[in-house]
């Protein structure tokens, strides 16, 4: 029985009192940089208006589909879902002589498309999602007029306006064409067709207006009034407007610009009443809509698809099953030892039997099985394809099924991990497995699961970007076209915390200056009240780094589907909040770089051969513990932090339990406790327990609480408790909710009371535990995260130089982390190769004990051109000399900034050691790539078998060689730090003498000093300056010496002293106060002088060392400029036997410019001060 639909001309007596007008075209915030309202916002303006139903329309799909649904029925308003389609415009494209071959195809034209039932709710999600999935990279996502008409059954048809296909007709002249259209449409949706009407104040509506009205009238179709809402209200248009110019990356004064008006407002009933004052009937059939759409999106239970692994089994039998035999094995392995008796396995083995028949019936019960097959299914594929699993991630290693299933490999008994803190069966929830991959190739786990389950059954998440304080002020500047510096200023004043985002209104609140710019100049006042009315806006949409969710059928028959412009695989179109509330179960690939590095050197060590297996390896080491306890842990998985490096120090841990508790104690609140942790595990203070019983489960921690597991276990030994009740428990202290917290303190104590425990002190245990809950860590993640800690430090300590190589791979872009490792190296006393075309692999290589450095990592050459160059390389052997490197590289991939830092990183020294001559060279040296390129592209023969044209040989145009420091700074400018040597290392024992501490040491010399002045030598790097409050300059100095970098700031009068001296480059000593905030060093900068006057003054004496006679010349003429004085030099000459040193007759003054021009004289070993 189909619901009527009334004429044109008629009005609705019998309408429901729903007011007199309802929305059926409102674009919310989720019209990616188009709508302004949120969705919340919108429901809010219905009650505000009386309006008891709405319609949702977003542009092109369904993002806020189920959230509108929700937060509208709440708060008892009618939700209509709809969407605004866009329909490909199939009219013939324009050509003809002339034309060009391919011309543009016509914008596609838009209609509204509103769920009357469950069937046309289907059918939205399947047109939603074929738009998406189908449409060719690069134009809007769009369906074909047939596509909707094959699924226009439970659809209600708006005909678009001025921007649908009839609109369209009607506008372009073409009045026979819009009436077969309008015939169309009827005789595939019937009464379920409207023609819309709109009055924005827009040309065309009033233009094509009188058109609609008749063709409507003419083919019995009814009208109906909507209006167009993007923003909320009237005065929000500026602020939209400035939105539309963002999304069109053009400016407020663009005339070609896309325009809305100010009428594009959420509209009262009232409002749109007089409007269509002579229209009644078309804002009546609002109403008509609104009672005929019958259907929302509603949530549902979690749906999980089959496990392949069931094999004609039900799936609690085969989990049992599986668990079963992967328990044994486990037990086999890492349970049982050598020689143990049967009866003495048995005794082993019963707790774990037990508490896996234990989980097994509570996850049978829940109805889980599948989630578990699930999850092991795509873990034991990754283990058997060799992509590094994690042992385990948050709460679920403490469950034993998952460790025999191999979804974790962490024994939960071992290490008093507990089942219920994962999934509690008081507590219906579905458990939640978030998962470690190597991230290097967690894509190919994602991909079997596609193959396995489906291509259309799994998909990604989406999730949507923000517009956010900072970004939205640049964006709203460049669209009112104000000068770049200034915005850029102003932005700067805005606080930029990615991990506590500032919003703009606790800027403005916090900054001074902000609200005097604001109140001085009104350019900046609207600036920021456009961004304070965009800030928080959707931006964009893209894809969960993790999410991914697996349905039992069809994903577009739950949920619509998005494409993410940049991937081939389906994405939610429902975010994580809501997807799941959809009834897919989520699956969390997390791809985590420490489990890609231990890959790496468990590779490297395979190639050197040394088989490794990490879940093999002792987790009672003596050379791991011992560099933990020394600190020692650059590179090493959670341990790394200079504050985590000083509690290692005190606390020496020697087990496995001390890395976990210190990986839990490491946070903030928390973190109080470590001292008195150390103290009690060196003897020094004595433990103490809350109370007697709970001594059993606080003997590991030292009577401290530590865990959320010992939360729960103190409330079983204690009161009672299921462990069920006690996760509860746990809860509750977690949230702090005094009524939860009271009803919880009753059961503690009636149960501690009837265990012997008097009531006051079972309130003041209750109290105590509950300090501790709050900073409670769920051990389960803690242990998981220490083992993989203790991997890297098991590596780093007994394989170095493999575990560097890989860790300096997978921070090879990092070049401030480059730099830290070059100088941990170099304590460890391994060599770094430098770069070498014939030598380096793309990544970090491992070489006779050394390091080698990476091709990949110079900077702008690109990893995947240096692998096509290191295949070449292997292909057809070493690189002969530099004009066979020539004639081989590929031109396509070698430009000309890839071969400059090739050269200035030094990775051709091994071809021609004058890097000088072959950067005045690069031109010629491309050519002779290009020519030989095309040589090897030619036939090898003509057609007369003369031979191709040879390439020119290759000469090279004599250039002055470059000086010390000029070879230096090119080669930082390359790699991003000094790798070969550093300017300051031809300084030696002076640096001694003038008392001046490295950077490196400089955190420890803190520490033990307490804050105060230092003295540094440093060269000055890149410096930022800033204009403060009061209007002087101030500015941030990069500084750095052999052994690390690290900023330093200075006030107006030292920066105006100091400019020039830093300008020039050349080594400083520079005085600063010194103070450690955290764990960061804080320098401000009181003095800066040339290090090289500073060495002349405290010199007596300079030993020369010459590699040959060559630099002799040049040496004569420098000293001959330095004049005399009373200080001496003294010449070493190697002979390759012996050395010969010869005192210099005449005394010279060696003033700072001598030095420094020693220091950068070729073919001089050394200049030492002595």
């Amino acid at each position: 029985m189909s619901d009527p639909a009334p004429s044109p001309s008629s009005s609705v007596a019998d309408a429901p009192p729903f007011g007199g007008f309802v929305h059926l075209r409102v674009h919310t915030a989720l019209s990616m940089s188009e709508g302004a309202i949120q969705v919340k916002a919108l429901v809010k303006l219905c009650a505000k208006h009386a309006m008891p139903a709405v319609a949702i329309a977003d542009t092109g799909n369904l993002f806020g589909g189920l959230e509108f649904s929700v937060s509208a029925a709440d708060a008892g308003v009618q939700p209509i879902i709809g969407c605004q389609i866009a329909v490909r415009n199939e009219d013939p494209r324009e050509g003809g002589f002339g034309a060009a071959r391919e011309t543009r195809a016509p914008d596609p034209d838009q209609v509204v498309l509103l769920a009357k039932d469950a069937t046309g709710l289907a059918h939205l999600y399947k047109i939603v999602s074929k738009a998406f999935l189908e449409t060719d990279g690069g134009e809007l996502p769009q369906v074909r007029l047939g596509d909707i008409e094959a699924l226009n059954e439970g659809l209600i048809l708006l005909t678009g306006g001025t921007g649908g296909p009839l609109g369209r007709l009607l506008r372009t002249g073409r009045t026979d064409a819009a009436r077969a259209m309008l015939e169309r449409h009827k005789a595939h949706f019937g009464d379920r067709v409207y023609v819309e009407i709109q009055r924005h104040g827009v040309p065309d509506e009033d233009r094509i207006e009188p058109l609609l009205i008749d063709l409507a009238h003419a083919l019995d179709v009814p009208l109906v009034a909507t209006n167009e809402p993007y923003f909320a209200t009237r005065d929000e248009f500026e602020a939209h407007d400035v939105l539309i110019c963002m999304a069109q990356k053009t400016v407020l004064e663009d005339p070609k610009r896309r325009h809305l008006t100010p009428e594009h407002y959420f509209k009262s009933a009232a409002e749109m009443r007089a409007l269509f004052a002579d229209l009644p009937e078309a804002v009546d059939n609002t109403l008509v809509i609104a009672r005929r759409c019958a259907v929302m999106i509603e949530k549902r239970k979690p749906i999980l698809p089959h496990s392949p692994a069931v094999k004609g089994r039900s799936e609690a039998d085969a989990l049992r099953a599986m668990a079963t035999e992967g328990l044994e094995r486990r037990l086999w392995k890492g349970v049982f030892t050598e020689g143990m008796s049967e009866a003495d396995r048995e005794a082993r083995a019963k707790p774990y039997r037990e508490r896996l028949a234990y989980e097994l019936d509570i996850i049978v019960k829940m109805g889980f099985p599948g989630y578990f097959l699930i999850v092991a299914d795509f873990i034991q594929w990754g283990k058997e394809h060799d992509i590094p699993v994690g042992p385990g991630r948050g709460s679920g290693a403490g469950s034993v099924v998952a460790w025999a299933l191999t979804i974790t490999d962490l024994d939960p008994l071992r290490f008093s991990l507990l089942f219920e803190r994962f999934l509690n069966p008081e507590r219906v929830s579905m458990p939640d497995f978030d998962v470690d991959f190597c991230q290097d190739r967690r894509e190919e786990v994602i991909r079997y699961v596609q193959r396995e389950y489906g291509a259309d059954r799994v998909a990604q998440i989406i999730t949507f970007g923000k517009l956010q304080a900072r970004a939205v002020l640049r964006s709203v500047g460049r669209v009112l076209q104000m000068p770049l510096g200034y915005v850029d200023r102003i932005c700067k004043l805005v606080p930029n915390n990615p991990a506590n985002p500032v919003t703009l209104p606790q800027a403005i609140e916090a900054e001074p200056q902000l609200q005097a710019l604001r109140d001085e100049d009104p350019a900046v006042a609207r600036l920021l009240s456009i961004g304070l009315a965009l800030e928080g806006l959707y931006s964009h949409a893209s894809t969960h780094a993790a999410g991914v969710v697996i349905a039992d059928r069809p994903l577009d028959e739950l949920v619509p589907v998005y494409r993410d412009p940049h991937s081939d695989m389906p994405v939610t179109q429902f975010n994580m909040k809501w997807v799941e509330q959809a009834g897919l179960v989520k699956f969390d690939f997390l791809g985590l770089k420490t489990l890609t590095v231990l890959a790496m050197a468990v590779r490297l060590l395979e190639k050197g051969g040394v088989p490794m297996d990490l879940s093999a390896i002792p987790l009672d080491d003596r050379p791991t513990y011992a560099m933990l306890g020394r600190g020692e842990t650059s590179g090493v998985f959670q341990l790394e932090s200079t504050g985590m490096r000083d509690v290692l120090r005190g606390l020496k841990p020697d087990t496995l339990e001390d890395i976990i508790a210190v990986v839990a104690l490491y946070r903030p609140g928390p973190m109080d406790n470590i001292p008195s942790y150390i103290r009690r595990k060196n003897g020094e203070e004595e433990v103490a327990y809350l109370h007697p019983d709970l001594a059993p489960i606080l003997k590991e921690t030292y009577g401290i609480l530590i865990y959320q597991e010992q939360v729960m276990q103190a409330a079983q030994i204690m009161a009672g408790y299921s462990l069920g009740g006690a996760d509860l428990l746990r809860r509750a202290m977690g949230k702090k909710i005094q009524a939860e917290m009271d009803q919880q303190r009753a059961i503690f104590v009636q149960g501690a009371s009837a265990r012997g425990t008097p009531e006051a002190k079972a309130s003041e245990v209750f109290d105590q535990i509950a300090k501790f809950a709050g900073y409670g860590f769920n051990k389960s993640h803690a242990a998981a995260y220490a083992l993989v800690a203790y991997q890297t430090a098991y590596l780093k300590a007994n394989y170095p130089v493999e575990f560097m190589a890989a860790t300096m791979t997978y921070d090879m872009h990092n070049t401030d982390k480059l730099a830290a490792f070059k100088v941990e190296l170099r304590r460890l006393g391994i060599a770094l190769l430098p770069p070498d075309v014939n030598a380096s692999e793309a990544r970090f290589g491992v070489e006779n004990g050394a390091v080698r450095y990476a091709l990949g990592a110079v900077r702008n050459v690109g990893e995947a051109a240096m692998q096509a160059l290191v295949d070449e390389r292997v292909a057809n052997g070493p690189f002969r000399d530099l004009a066979d490197f020539v004639r081989r590289i590929d031109p396509r991939l070698v430009n000309r900034r890839l071969l400059e830092n090739l050269i200035k990183a030094g990775a051709l020294d091994g071809l021609h050691p004058e890097r000088a001559t072959l950067m005045g060279n690069v031109e010629r040296l491309l050519r002779h790539a290009q020519a030989a390129a095309e040589e090897r592209a030619s036939s090898q023969s003509s057609l007369f078998g003369a031979g191709p044209a040879q390439a020119p040989p290759l000469a090279l145009a004599d250039v002055t060689p470059w000086s010390v420091t000029e070879t230096l700074a090119f080669e930082r400018e390359a790699i991003g730090f000094y790798l070969s040597a550093h300017p300051l290392d031809v300084y030696g024992d002076a640096l001694e003498r003038l008392d001046v501490v490295p950077l490196a040491l400089l955190a420890g010399h803190l520490r033990n000093t307490g804050s105060g002045v230092v003295r540094l030598a440093v060269t000055p790097g890149a410096r930022k300056e800033r204009i403060g409050k009061s209007g002087n300059r101030y500015a941030f100095v990069e500084l750095s010496d052999a052994t690390g970098t690290c900023e330093g700031m200075m006030f107006s009068e030292v920066l105006a002293i100091s400019r020039e001296a830093l300008d020039a480059g050349r080594p400083l000593l520079v005085r600063a106060d010194a103070r450690l905030e955290g764990e960061d060093v804080r320098l401000l900068l009181q003095g800066v002088e040339s290090l090289d006057e500073a060495v002349s003054r405290a010199s007596r004496r300079i030993k020369v060392s010459l590699g040959s006679a060559d630099p002799l010349p040049a040496l004569r003429e420098i000293l001959a400029k330095d004049g005399p004085g009373n200080r001496s030099v003294l010449l070493v000459a190697d002979l390759g036997d012996k050395e010969v040193e010869i005192r210099l007759a005449n005394g010279f003054a060696l003033r700072a410019p001598t030095l420094a021009a020693l220091r950068d004289l070729r073919g001089l070993t050394s200049v030492r001060e002595v």
